[in-house]
């Protein structure tokens, strides 16, 4: 109790919680829009209560994970080694991950893109589709939870710090993910956008895995631009549809 006291009043405390909430947050974008995109495709009576359940689990992934410190650094040690090149639990992981979301990518643009109607109507019940959105989620963000808590350790060695952290991030997220579900919803052609997004940090986390390093300064500027210049576009279907056909 003493210790968490001390730190409410230490200035460095304060500064690593806010630098690694917004660390969280920005790490987390790429699994919130995989979380819009994976919720969309369900029963709009139940797309609410998958985001939060699957973001909530994720939370309590998370902090199982950060309480795992010691296994979790241990993930960085070579186990298995391909023509001379070493790759750890984290490095496999990373691949793995890279290769569901190129293929969960790839099927959903195929499906977007396949004039046949009934090739796109899930057959599944309500809940199964739930479990497996569930599942999904969990998956991709026990991937995303690696780099996640690596980073949240080299910025501080205090747990109650990184706990806090972690939790809020989440919780912004959670926020965060109706708004965002229901805008990709309304633009289609976001969908295209953020599936290309998505085969974009695919490549990156296979890259990773075999030990390439993309700075992730690219990615989000990338993303960045791409977004903004569909706003744009989204504003200027806008005002075309204000004006009306005796405009054109």
């Amino acid at each position: 109790m003493q210790e968490l006291t001390a730190l409410a009043y230490d200035p460095s405390a304060w500064v690593a919680l806010l630098t690694l909430i917004v660390l969280e947050v920005v790490l987390g974008v790429d699994n919130l829009v995989f979380v819009a995109l994976l919720t969309n495709k369900l029963p709009e009576t139940i797309r609410a209560r998958a985001r939060s359940v699957g973001l909530l689990l994720a939370l309590v992934l998370r902090l199982v994970l950060l309480g795992a410190l010691v296994f979790m650094t241990s993930l960085t040690e070579p186990v298995v080694t391909v023509m001379g090149h070493g790759f750890s639990i984290r490095d496999l992981i990373m691949v793995a991950g890279g290769l569901f979301l190129l293929w969960k990518s790839v099927t959903e643009i195929h499906d977007h893109v396949d004039p046949d109607p009934e090739r796109r109507k899930d057959s599944s019940p309500a809940a199964t589709a739930f479990a497996m959105a569930i599942v999904q989620i969990l998956l991709l963000d026990l991937v995303f939870s690696i780099d996640s808590i690596l980073t949240a350790v080299g910025m501080t060695n205090q747990l109650p710090i990184m706990f806090l952290a972690v939790t809020i991030a989440v919780l912004l997220m959670l926020v965060a993910s109706g708004p965002l579900a229901r805008w990709i919803a309304k633009n289609p052609t976001v969908v295209m956008l953020a599936l290309g997004f998505l085969m974009m940090i695919g490549m990156v986390l296979i890259a990773d895995g075999f030990g390439v390093e993309v700075p992730k300064t690219y990615i989000y500027v990338a993303m960045g631009f791409a977004a903004a210049v569909e706003c744009l576009n989204a504003l200027a279907r806008r005002a075309r549809r204000l004006r009306g056909p005796s405009s054109h």
